[in-house]
């Protein structure tokens, strides 16, 4: 395949479904294993891309990138066999994985490009991911399909980008970052990975008969929004914007500062920026005061009462909501917004998800409304722990550049990211992607900006917020 890229193209030499890199490294189990109840509910049924872009290192000249992760993925499969297998679905369409070893997909391309060409747009989403990523035809099914697509691209510079593509009922965000890092470990000459994967997905099934303890406002039934077909279905209207907005240290100190004290000390960075979002958000949409405004969040419950053990790598998440009048957003300082998100996630622990993999058996499968009047924000910056322990998917070249989601939500005018990300000068933070109408992005601006200001009183002023580019790139 050849593609076309503003100045290059990417070749892609060939797709290997089994044997040698397509299949696991030993001989491994042939079994049928259930997923669990929260694994195959119907919005977890899709392949999440994920995307590693890396330098050249002169220590490893010689080394090919494709050998390497190769054969780091077909080690690691030994341990995660159930990649290599294939999804069924049984009575009531229960999801359950038949470990056949017939293999993932390993694909080897070449581009004749070089890494700094992709400019400022080292985030998501990327340019001519396609090409990245390139999908095999008839392999992004969810039954009888491969779960793992892997693709090694060696780029002119002597730098590769690593494409993973997931099947999300499989592993949540931290369930592929430890899969991910196994495979980098296996790479750097590890004899297996420091966490031995646990599959145990009994332990967030439903119970017999199924009892939801919770209310589970998240599912409620949402009539449709006239605004619905602006922004929040895809592909968006035309006039929709978007906007890459960095937050630096300086910033989220801003924000925090007009909180009260106890909500100061207690709020998480991801409370913080996800309250003043949706504040700003939704005074730029300027709804009617009275208009009921929802925030759902993708909350892990991994830590909260022992859900699961460590090496976990299913799905083990939440989607708690938050939910207030417009008018009420509004009025009230940022600080309401946060303490609603924070209240929020409160609520998941041991119990809660188990009520929820009940809900999904007793409901059949419901899935959150998507409508304009709705925000969903999820927390990428904790996919990203192996980053704040300096081995961030390290395969013998060293830290990635970027490694993280390749694209954005199918539904981008509702939903948000929070992404690590380190600027042109060298500084942490967070970006966070933003869609909407022209105007309102207008307002949404504006909203920001007044918020940004330090208080009254701070002469700590927050450094000037930076739009980044959504595609600033040679590719």
């Amino acid at each position: 395949m050849h593609g076309g890229l503003d100045g290059g193209h990417v070749e892609v030499h060939g797709a290997s479904a089994s044997g040698g890199a397509g299949g696991a490294g030993a001989p491994t189990p042939r079994e049928l294993k259930l997923l669990s109840d929260i694994d195959d509910q119907d919005g977890l049924r899709f392949h999440a891309p994920i995307i590693q872009l890396y330098r050249r290192n002169a220590s490893m000249d010689g080394q090919d990138p494709v050998a390497v992760v190769r054969d780091a993925v077909a080690k690691a499969l030994t341990h995660y066999y159930p990649f290599a297998g294939r999804l069924r679905e049984l009575h009531g369409r229960k999801l359950a994985v038949d470990c056949t070893a017939e293999g993932v997909l390993f694909i080897e391309a070449d581009a004749d490009v070089r890494l700094e060409q992709f400019g400022d747009a080292v985030h998501p989403p990327f340019p001519c991911l396609e090409e990245l990523l390139f999908d095999v035809p008839g392999s992004s099914a969810i039954l009888d399909s491969p779960l793992l697509l892997v693709q090694v691209t060696r780029l002119a510079c002597g730098g590769f980008i690593l494409g993973v593509r997931i099947c999300h009922v499989m592993a949540d965000g931290e369930g592929m970052v430890q899969f991910l890092e196994a495979v980098a470990e296996l790479a750097r000459g590890a004899a297996a990975p420091t966490v031995q994967p646990v599959w145990a997905r009994e332990l967030l099934m439903a119970r017999d008969p199924p009892r939801p303890s919770s209310v589970h406002r998240e599912y409620d039934e949402v009539p449709p929004h006239p605004e619905d077909a602006a922004f929040a279905v895809a592909p968006l209207d035309e006039t929709a914007q978007q906007r890459f907005t960095f937050f630096g240290p300086r910033d989220i100190a801003s924000i925090r500062a007009r909180l009260p004290p106890r909500l100061r000390t207690s709020s998480t960075t991801f409370d913080v920026l996800t309250g003043f979002l949706w504040k700003c958000r939704t005074m730029a949409l300027a709804p009617d005061a009275a208009e009921e405004m929802r925030l759902v969040s993708a909350v892990s419950a991994r830590g909260r009462g022992r859900v699961v053990p460590r090496g976990y790598y299913g799905n083990a998440i939440a989607l708690p909501v938050a939910i207030s009048t417009a008018g009420e957003l509004c009025a009230n300082p940022v600080g309401y917004a946060v303490e609603l998100v924070q209240k929020a996630k409160a609520q998941v622990d041991a119990e809660y998800i188990q009520s929820v993999a009940d809900l999904m058996v007793l409901r059949g499968r419901p899935t959150v409304a998507v409508t304009a009047r709705l925000y969903m924000v999820s927390d990428l910056t904790k996919c990203t722990r192996y980053h704040q322990c300096g081995v961030a998917h390290d395969c013998g070249w060293g830290q990635p550049v970027y490694a993280g989601v390749a694209s954005l939500s199918p539904t981008p005018g509702i939903a948000c990211f929070l992404i690590p990300f380190k600027n042109a000068e060298g500084e942490d933070g967070i970006i966070a992607p933003t869609w909407l109408p022209g105007r309102a992005m207008d307002r949404f601006a504006e909203e920001m900006d007044k918020l940004l200001r330090p208080p009254v009183g701070d002469h700590d002023a927050p450094q000037q917020h930076r739009v980044l580019p959504a595609k600033n790139s040679a590719l």
